[in-house]
């Protein structure tokens, strides 16, 4: 796992006299990501810390982790100013909490029916916990039990919030990426030229990472978290797109699947690799940083087959090994391999010190992306009064997948008619085949499968079929996403909500936003 501070030393100012802190922390239990809640009077909650040690929350993303703690403790304050602790809440306790947050009017910062369903989970997690190991006898969430999906009774919170979007959806069309990307991210005026005195720090990486995005619909965490050897690598004749493999401890059903890239986007990894990266890398050797580091992993080898396994040497030279699908972001974050001028991460998203750059760390580089956007697009009497973004297009990573499911499902449905010249009749004998382009797209994003034919008989038929779809003779392959579509996805913008698009000069399809 990631070094925490402490034990790497970066604070060692802050505690002088408290040396000892990590042999402490190790004779409790208390590890690197271990919530800690201190009450107003600055007191420690021994029942909570055992809660962010417990089997449950250490199982949680390094996210929910994070969310959790955040939602737990702005409850405990709220019980503080009625003088109760977490162990004294009632269910009125609850509803009066839930009024606050998300209807009482007095309240300018009222959430709405997705946040209180997270934080709901939190409260959950923590009181069935604490009921569970004998803290208490009754639960201030009180539940009850509806018919599952599969037909099934399960248990949901009573105040569970029916108001709850299912997600929060950012589509952008491939032409507006591209702005996104040209303002954002490599700092050209409206005018489409690099801005006077642009410095474009870790430009080519950034640049990279979101085109990779976008062009293979992989989550954050798991475009995040690729080693230099999970890249596919460009070939002549290889098409528009490459495989891939996403190893299953970071994606969120924990299972290995098949992803397809751009290979303009392999090539821009290709690209950041050979030029900022190494740099980095080296600058990282010279000063002697991955010497100092307190963990590594000397990679000795990776196996072949359909669970290779990753080999290793530690810092004292005991081997160690285990299979790639296993192995957390927070464990790759450890992994090296010896190169002509010392040891190199395998990690391939790097900062500017050549030590691997954190999964949450790219979404302060898509907001300070959409700040630039908004601030160079958006015509200064409009400045913070453009809930649409009308002239500025917004993007978050996870933007990068929706629009991926956008374009797979008007490409494919474009295929199917155009490069395949199907009747009706033959379109209709295609999808009981093979599946329609929702099937493909799901199995492309991984989702949950809907049933057992679909699980077990579709996916791997679906694979065939995109591999052929996909695939093209050509030497030099088109830009993908490719632009001869741009007038198909301004005329579905225009006919849908929520999708943002805009040309060149910075014009809006008609009702798109």
């Amino acid at each position: 796992m990631p070094q925490d501070a402490v034990r790497s030393g970066v604070r060692e100012a802050v505690l002088a006299g408290w040396e000892d802190l990590s042999v402490r922390e190790d004779a409790v239990g208390i590890r690197a990501g271990d919530p800690i809640f201190l009450s107003p009077d600055h007191r420690v909650d021994p029942l909570l810390a055992l809660y962010g040690q417990s089997r449950r929350f250490r199982q949680y993303t390094a996210e929910t982790k994070r969310n959790y703690a955040t939602d737990i403790a702005l409850l405990l304050t709220a019980l503080w100013r009625r003088g109760k602790t977490w162990l004294d809440a009632t269910p009125k306790d609850l509803e009066d909490y839930e009024d606050w947050r998300r209807l009482a009017a007095a309240n300018p910062n009222r959430i709405g029916g997705s946040k209180w369903n997270r934080e709901l989970a939190a409260f959950t997690s923590l009181y069935s916990w604490a009921k569970k190991a004998g803290y208490l006898t009754h639960s201030p969430v009180v539940m009850k039990q509806v018919l599952g999906r599969s037909g099934e009774f399960v248990s949901v919170p009573e105040q569970r919030a029916q108001d709850a979007r299912l997600s929060n959806v950012h589509w952008l069309t491939p032409r507006t990426w591209r702005r996104w990307i040209d303002v954002g991210l490599r700092g050209h005026t409206r005018e489409g030229v690099p801005e006077p005195g642009w410095v474009g720090r870790l430009e080519d990486r950034n640049v990279a990472f979101t085109r990779t995005l976008v062009s293979s619909g992989l989550r954050l965490l798991e475009g995040a978290s690729l080693l230099t050897f999970e890249v596919p690598q460009r070939r002549l004749g290889g098409g528009r797109y490459y495989r891939g493999k996403v190893a299953a401890q970071v994606t969120r059903s924990k299972k290995q699947r098949t992803f397809y890239v751009a290979s303009d986007a392999v090539g821009d990894v290709e690209a950041y690799v050979e030029s900022s990266r190494a740099w980095a890398v080296r600058r990282a050797q010279r000063a002697g940083r991955y010497e100092r580091l307190p963990e590594m992993r000397l990679v000795t080898g990776v196996g072949r087959g359909h669970r290779p396994k990753v080999r290793w040497r530690d810092l004292d030279g005991a081997p160690g090994e285990r299979e790639l699908d296993k192995l957390t972001w927070q464990e790759r974050t450890l992994l090296f391999t010896e190169g002509p001028h010392g040891p190199e991460p395998l990690w391939l998203w790097l900062n500017e010190e050549g030590l691997p750059f954190l999964p949450h760390s790219w979404e302060g580089v898509f907001r300070t992306a959409n700040q630039r956007c908004e601030r160079v697009l958006t015509p200064p009497k409009r400045l913070g009064m453009d809930p649409h973004k009308v002239y500025a297009p917004y993007a978050t990573p996870h933007s990068g997948r929706h629009s991926f499911a956008l374009y797979m499902l008007v490409v494919l449905n474009y295929l199917m008619d155009e490069r395949f010249g199907l009747s009706p009749e033959e379109r209709r004998d295609f999808r009981l085949l093979y599946g329609d382009p929702w099937f493909m797209v799901q199995n492309l994003l991984g989702h949950a499968s809907r049933d057992t034919t679909i699980k077990h008989y579709l996916a791997p038929v679906a694979d065939l079929q995109l591999r052929a779809m996909l695939a093209t003779a050509d030497d030099d392959p088109a830009e993908a996403p490719m632009p001869e579509l741009d007038a198909l996805f301004a005329r579905v913008a225009r006919e849908s909500q929520g999708i943002q698009d805009v040309d060149a000069r910075m014009q809006a399809a008609a009702g798109a936003w």
